[in-house]
């Protein structure tokens, strides 16, 4: 296992464009962070698995080698941004050495008017994705420097996003006149790099375009349900705006620059635009009908909404957004990788068949990638008297305290699959501070001991539990959320059935782990809840896991006086084949059937 380096409390924070004091959580340098568990195994195949196997030089390199294209999309710089936070997490020689050819690569192909894009002369700017790709590609820099204090990176970066500023500015309307979609769109992630860009240079100019000439303070998005028109309902184009107006209110301060996050949220949460497995959106556009077939859940937009959960937890101090973030993780993120690794899939639906991207490149698998790079940040934070655990995984972290000194926190367990965590307090001496832990909605209250002496406290799902007292080394925090699997209420297009949970882990019915299903019609399935029975321990999925049982009639059958036509075998989501989530149910009004809303 990689050894920790202690960089500091200023060195420990690597932010956009100031040190957000006024955050309730700060983010932990993930330099610190060893994650285990299915988390760190996800983030290893990833590594090792697509980002080393993939093609770089091929199908990555290439195109900005040529630069013949009249359109298209690479996804080179949200490989590179995943390829620094990679090298500089696991200090791996092998990725280390790729990262450092990419970069090398990218930087001497570089134009001498500051082009950093794969279009021929006559298309650049003005062709749809050229400034998006760019824009990803200044963005990746930036995070080469960051990590790796690579001069020659920023000083690429600088120029590309001069080229983009300057050229777009002087042709404003023909630059975007062949565009048929919403121009946020087409030119995603622009105000992001250039407010991060800000932070680093302070030269007005980023700012100036962002604020005057993209007009982001004054961005009112339309929450547009369905993709139609000039696809104003993009959701990762929608969040990734939401973030940038975010970053402005860092550096000026608007009420404003919270609207259209906080409309968002609400679509999500109480407007049925989320669903069961943390994925949200048709055919990458919002959509609250709750149909979970064909382009359910794009990647893209399911990494956008953890990285903006992520942010507004840091900023609210919300347990609910950690609940969010770990529903999304287990079920539609891990989803969308085979539990090899190597592929990865654009949309991943609850229902009927799930089928994979054809390549490495383009925007899902890169997006994918990119926030596999971010989890180990996502799992600890600094507070500003003492530290909090936000996901419960096998896993090591390095904290500063608010005196200076550090506190190494380690958890014991098998979450999710398993409610009992076991966290190891290891402050450098005997310190007084507060360590906060999330405790989600759907867990009863759990028992918590410390050093085996039960803790007593008032309990509140969707929260987070404060435990205030002098730390010793080698004290330790013994947690037991009860779990047990529950049967949750569809609604909308779900209404009258019912899907399978355990914590935060959603199943899934897979054809082929039901022999007697192969031709069944599977909507066409009515469960008893009174026969859920699990979980078990299984393999089938991913090392670790766990799977279900239920008994099930035909739909058509006379139940419940008939006897059962199947017991039926469910796996976590994440199961590649799985094909159906929700099932009817005879009573929807039956009380063991919860109706769980956000």
């Amino acid at each position: 296992m990689r050894t920790f380096l202690w960089l500091g409390c200023a060195a420990a924070i690597v932010t956009s464009v100031n040190a957000h004091a006024a955050r309730v959580f700060q983010p932990v340098d993930f330099r610190q962070v060893q994650a285990g568990g299915e988390i760190g195994r996800r983030i290893e195949v990833t590594m090792n698995n697509n980002l080393l196997a993939a093609d770089l030089d091929k199908d990555f390199l290439q195109p900005f080698r040529d630069r013949n294209a009249g359109s298209g999309y690479v996804g080179l710089g949200k490989t590179v941004d995943a390829l620094a936070r990679f090298a500089a997490y696991t200090e791996d020689a092998r990725v280390i050495e790729t990262k450092d050819k990419v970069v090398r690569e990218i930087i001497a192909l570089q134009g001498p008017d500051g082009y950093l894009g794969f279009f021929k002369e006559e298309a650049r700017l003005s062709s749809l994705w050229d400034i998006h790709e760019m824009s990803y590609l200044i963005y990746g820099l930036i995070t080469e420097y960051e990590l790796f204090k690579n001069e020659k990176a920023l000083e690429a970066a600088v120029n590309g996003a001069d080229y983009i500023v300057n050229g777009w500015q002087a042709r404003p309307e023909a630059t975007t006149a062949g565009w048929d979609i919403t121009v946020y769109m087409g030119a995603t992630g622009i105000e992001p790099t250039l407010l991060r860009l800000y932070g680093i240079t302070k030269d007005a100019r980023y700012l100036y375009f962002c604020k005057h000439f993209r007009k982001l303070a004054e961005w009112d998005g339309l929450i547009v349900s369905g993709r139609w028109g000039p696809i104003q309902g993009h959701i990762y184009a929608y969040l990734s705006r939401c973030m940038a107006q975010l970053m402005l209110y860092d550096i000026e301060p608007e009420e404003r620059l919270w609207t259209n996050s906080r409309k968002a949220l609400e679509y999500m949460l109480q407007g049925e635009g989320l669903t069961i497995i943390g994925a949200c959106g048709q055919h990458e556009c919002f959509q609250n009908t709750q149909e979970g077939a064909a382009n359910l859940g794009e990647t893209c937009a399911t990494a956008y909404a953890i990285r903006w959960w992520d942010d507004l937890l840091r900023r609210e101090g919300k347990a609910q957004y950690g609940d969010l973030m770990e529903r999304a993780l287990y079920n539609a993120l891990f989803a969308a990788q085979s539990p090899d690794g190597r592929r990865i899939r654009y949309y991943t639906p609850f229902e009927g068949p799930r089928v994979y991207h054809e390549g490495d490149t383009y925007c899902c698998p890169c997006n994918y990638r990119r926030i596999l790079s971010e989890l180990p940040r996502m799992m600890y934070y600094q507070t500003v008297d003492g530290a909090a655990v936000n996901l419960y995984t096998p896993s090591t972290a390095m904290i500063p305290l608010p005196n200076g000194n550090r506190v190494e926190l380690k958890q014991e367990t098998g979450y999710p699959q398993d409610g009992h965590v076991q966290v190891m307090v290891n402050p450098s001496s005997a310190e007084k501070f507060v360590l906060q832990l999330r405790m989600p909605r759907w867990a009863a209250k759990p028992e918590i001991s410390i050093n085996g002496a039960s803790h007593e406290f008032e309990h509140a799902p969707g929260t987070f539990l404060n435990l205030d007292r002098e730390w010793q080394p080698g004290d330790i925090v013994d947690i037991r959320f009860p779990m047990a699997l529950r049967l949750v209420k569809g609604r909308v297009a779900q209404a009258g059935r019912a899907a399978v949970m355990y914590g935060p882990l959603v199943f899934t019915l897979n054809r082929a782990q039901n022999p007697a299903l192969k031709d069944a019609d599977l909507r066409m399935l009515t469960i008893d809840p009174s026969t859920l029975s699990g979980p078990i321990p299984d393999n089938s999925v991913h090392p670790g896991g766990v799977s279900c049982s239920i008994k099930a009639w035909r739909t058509t059958t006379w139940y419940p006086q008939a006897g059962y036509d199947y017991e039926l075998k469910l796996t976590e989501f994440p199961d590649p084949d799985g094909e159906m989530t929700y099932f009817h149910v005879p009573n929807p009004n039956d009380p063991i059937v919860v109706d769980e809303v956000w």
